[in-house]
């Protein structure tokens, strides 16, 4: 990922934070065939190594699981995003030298893919994952809310992923290369948007 220093983020806690904010994630790998990339909702175990490990699990008929990836995989974590436009700087009114950018956070995760069929290590990982997802809801639910029978005859149907993090490599592109003046601007136009993105970015601008 191409990253000016200007936007560059190294600290753990704040990679950390993008990577379960993103939510749902892309698992990317080189294959002799190409790349394959899947859409995959992840859980970061920050405990488990240098950088911590991903779990997550794809389904048993996708090709990605069992064709041999060449070198490390690659998630990818996206965060909210935003389009700014020259109309809110500051420098428009100066001298007009401005063009359009876009806003937004990032993280890359790179590491060796395992992909597991193992049923216990099939059910803990999914077992954790819905967890993740359900704790903050009123009534939440849980793996053993449905009959066992018909938890391990779903499993069967699923292959189990896990990638220790090797590197991660950050970035958070909040016109921290723009003035005081034009970074105001910019926080208060995406703070008036109808996107939810857009008011979410509006709050990460920084103003000193």
């Amino acid at each position: 990922m191409y990253t000016p220093p200007a936007f560059r983020e190294d600290d753990p806690q704040e990679l950390h934070a993008i990577m379960r904010a993103a939510r749902l994630s892309t698992l990317v790998t080189a294959t002799d065939a190409g790349l394959m990339a899947t859409p995959l909702p992840f859980i970061l175990d920050e405990t488990e190594g240098e950088h911590g490990t991903l779990y997550g699990h794809l389904a048993r008929a996708n090709g990605q699981w069992n064709t041999p990836a060449t070198g490390e995989a690659l998630v990818i974590f996206a965060g909210p995003d935003a389009y700014v436009t020259p109309s809110w700087y500051a420098a428009k009114r100066e001298h007009g030298k401005v063009v359009p950018t876009w806003n937004y956070t990032a993280v890359h995760a790179h590491g060796p893919v395992e992909f597991f069929e193992d049923e216990e290590r099939l059910l803990e990982a999914v077992t954790r994952l819905t967890r993740l997802h359900e704790e903050e809801r009123t009534a939440p639910w849980a793996v053993s809310d449905a009959p066992p029978p018909f938890i391990r005859s779903q499993l069967k149907g699923i292959v189990g992923v896990r990638i220790p993090v090797t590197r991660l490599e950050g970035k958070r592109k909040l016109s921290q290369n723009r003035s005081a003046e034009d970074r105001a601007g910019v926080a208060e136009g995406l703070a008036q948007s109808e996107n939810a993105g857009d008011r979410a970015i509006a709050g990460m601008i920084p103003r000193s």
